[in-house]
């Protein structure tokens, strides 16, 4: 096992040297603290600050911890650990081979323990669908679409890009970006996977622990988007019956409003909501959602999870996602990071554009 292994785990080679060392999985949770320690760490760390932590001095350390890392994130089974975990995996990444494509040819003397890019691209099969292009790159259309697609911003669509005979131009950031995507995939597949019982009682404390951290805290803190099309049901239904001046019961006020606070909509935003609502009253609702915010209280609430909703009565509607969803917070950022980029059109930002045409 050498340390290129460990930096960088998710390659096929990093994966023979494990098989090659005949490494049983289930005896090194039972018997390797050290492994299972840092393990979960990178896993707390994916979800708590988008990191792994620091490496282990031991490389053997290092690189065992990744495929048990991913056994915890498949126990755990939750989409938003599995998310934020692959995606802390490949920043991790991306900030290791960003710097080490920029590495000089004078130091090349310890380029066994680095990775360049026609390695990384080789990995993913991408040899023959990039291209060097001046100061730059081409990257074939399909390959640009099937990498670009996680990207953020008009600057990345195909319709904005300079595209010729199914090529489509890139700078060397811009392809590090599409590489770092292709790691992210890479780290993605295949989660969550059965664990065989015996594994999985060795690791219970560990899961247990990961299942505090990801109940307490704030799935939202990202969230900053109204999409009210990609609400759960339970909170579709529940803005339905505001907006239609029906009564609602405190429970499910207090649910509906804890969802809007936590998805970004300011306190003016969601007293305007409930205007239409039987026995409004502005001042007293401006309390409650302030109240929510912790404003008024030593206390920021967060959004009831699924069981609780459900033993309200307010878990309706249930979709296919709900199965596998135990918060609506969980199901929200899901739909948000599935969507394509012109669906997320923001409902407070399409009500100023309505209101300007009316205007």
């Amino acid at each position: 096992m050498e340390p290129l292994h460990a930096r960088y785990p998710f390659l096929e080679q990093s994966r023979a040297a494990v098989e090659a060392a005949a490494v049983d999985l289930g005896e090194v949770v039972a018997t390797n603290e050290a492994v299972t320690t840092r393990a979960l760490e990178r896993v707390e760390s994916a979800i708590t600050d988008g990191t792994i932590g620091e490496p282990h001095r031991r490389t053997r350390v290092e690189l065992l911890s990744y495929p048990v890392a991913r056994v915890l994130v498949s126990l755990v089974d939750v989409h938003i650990c599995t998310r934020r975990y692959a995606q802390a995996e490949a920043a991790t990444a991306y900030e290791r081979f960003t710097e080490e494509f920029a590495t000089t040819t004078e130091l090349k003397s310890t380029q066994s323990a680095r990775l360049d890019r026609d390695e990384l691209l080789a990995e993913f099969d991408l040899a023959s669908a990039v291209r060097e292009a001046g100061d730059g790159f081409r990257v074939e259309v399909g390959a640009y679409l099937d990498l670009a697609a996680d990207q953020r911003g008009d600057a990345w669509r195909l319709v904005n890009r300079a595209l010729a005979d199914g090529w489509v131009r890139v700078t060397a950031e811009e392809l590090n970006v599409l590489l770092k995507q292709a790691i992210r995939h890479r780290v993605t597949e295949g989660l969550p996977f059965d664990v065989p019982d015996a594994i999985a009682a060795e690791l219970e404390e560990e899961v247990e622990y990961l299942q505090e951290i990801l109940s307490d805290l704030d799935l939202t803190r990202e969230i900053d988007t109204v999409v009210p099309d990609l609400f759960p049901p339970c909170m579709k239904a529940l803005l339905d019956q505001v907006q239609k001046g029906e009564h609602l019961e405190h429970h499910s006020r207090f649910a509906i409003a804890a969802f809007l606070t936590g998805i970004g909509m300011t306190t003016d935003e969601i007293v305007d909501l409930f205007q239409v609502n039987p026995g409004f009253g502005e001042e007293a609702t401006r309390y409650q959602v302030d109240h929510i915010r912790g404003e008024t209280s030593p206390t920021e609430y967060s959004t009831p999870a699924c069981s609780t909703m459900q033993s309200y009565g307010d878990c309706v509607n249930k979709d296919d996602l709900c199965e596998t969803i135990s918060h609506p917070m969980g199901y929200y950022e899901q739909k948000l990071d599935d969507a394509e980029e012109d669906e997320l059109v923001d409902w407070r930002e399409d009500g100023e554009s309505e209101d300007e045409a009316d205007a």
